[in-house]
């Protein structure tokens, strides 16, 4: 960690050029003695990464940001501020602190966090801008999580783990026995130390993988950010056998849509043709396969077992997105271009054995307009397109 870059006229340097062209800067070199370009420009991309993702710390002043990696990998505020929702206590320890966005978040609801990385260099930049933050609840400590478990034999009230998802050839994984630290192989260990955990997993991960990997799960979130699925977490209860309880979360500029079953629910769905209203489930709702559930808690019309599209008489709030349906076509070129004159329409494909590509391909639609068209297959297994508009 080079101080000199947090130097006044080095920052002032930083802020000016954060939508500078870098390879510019390169080639220039570096107007300061004892801080090289390539110091400059690794501030100047992990800042810029910063501005939409970590708003607290691109809006603090003398911060100083690791590589751009750290912040690919690391939290958004968004997400961090979620999950300190979900614990709650006196102590909570991080056994794999990173730059250290969650456990910040985690000190507006513990009186004492434990922030562990076995990175020394990123420890210390942690350190700093906690300081910087003005947070006075945490300690940083450069060690490995576990081991630290081992050696001090404290009982925490909760236990946090975003465990890495990179090998040694810097290639990424996704099975929980992959990451670093290995939970499968540690779990026993680490639930001497607590009663609650909770597991930050790759979005890729398989939820019924991580559940046959892990032991004593309560509950599963899946947390999504503008319908992009960030994370899936995993809350353990120690001793804990009963039935898993599965929420999605999709936060959303001006709101949050959440839905929750239990997992593997054997509820049904109902079927039906096209009515009204068409409904398509946010990503979160996708991810963790309650297509059934949905149609049985809402009381809404699957088209298909397989389209993972919804349908009602009347209209209904969705986790996800709803329209209303103007027109019902079969599937081929000359009924399109005869009920669809407009150049433009956003196309979708559930249950459809043509890609987007290929039907703007066929049909000369352009993308974009206020015209949604929807192919897909009914309950009748043919091939439709469904004339939508926003609602």
């Amino acid at each position: 960690m080079n101080k000199l870059i947090l130097h006044t006229d080095i920052q002032e340097f930083i802020n000016k050029n954060l939508n500078t062209d870098i390879s510019k800067l390169l080639f220039k070199g570096s107007p300061f003695k004892d801080v090289s370009i390539q110091e400059i420009v690794e501030q100047i991309e992990a800042k810029k990464k910063a501005e939409k993702k970590l708003p607290t710390w691109f809006k603090s002043q003398q911060i100083y940001y690791p590589n751009k990696l750290n912040i690919e990998q690391t939290s958004s505020e968004i997400t961090a501020k979620y999950k300190s929702t979900l614990l709650q206590g006196n102590t909570l320890i991080d056994l794999t602190g990173g730059f250290g966005i969650d456990a910040y978040h985690f000190t507006n609801v513990f009186k004492k966090v434990t922030h562990c990385e076995h990175n020394e260099w990123l420890s210390a930049i942690v350190k700093h801008n906690l300081q910087q933050l003005g947070i006075k609840n945490i300690e940083t400590i450069a060690t490995d999580g576990i081991d630290y478990l081992k050696r001090h034999e404290e009982h925490f009230d909760c236990i946090y783990i975003d465990p890495s998802r990179r090998d040694d050839a810097k290639g990424k994984v996704f099975l929980l026995k992959d990451c670093e630290p290995n939970l499968p192989k540690h779990l026993e260990t680490i639930f001497q130390f607590s009663d609650n955990i909770l597991i930050k997993t790759s979005p890729l991960l398989d939820i019924t993988n991580g559940i046959h990997e892990l032991k004593n799960v309560s509950e599963i979130h899946v947390v999504a950010v503008e319908n992009e699925v960030k994370e899936l977490l995993f809350l353990l209860k120690k001793g804990f056998n009963g039935v898993i309880k599965i929420k999605t979360i999709n936060i959303k500029k001006d709101d949050i849509e959440t839905f929750e079953s239990v997992y593997q629910s054997s509820e049904e769905a109902t079927f039906s043709s096209p009515l009204k209203y068409l409904y398509e489930p946010n990503a979160t709702i996708l991810k963790a396969g309650l297509f059934n559930e949905a149609s049985h808690q809402l009381k809404i019309n699957k088209l298909h077992v397989n389209s993972h599209l919804y349908t009602s008489i009347e209209f209904m709030e969705f986790p996800g997105r709803s329209f209303e349906i103007i027109q019902i076509i079969p599937y081929n070129t000359k009924e399109i271009k005869k009920h669809i004159p407009s150049l433009k329409a956003n196309i979708t494909t559930r249950n459809f054995p043509e890609t987007v590509a290929q039907i703007r391909k066929k049909t000369k639609l352009k993308d974009g307009g206020d015209q949604y068209l929807f192919f897909t297959t009914d309950n009748n297994n043919k091939h439709i397109v469904l004339v939508c508009k926003k609602v």
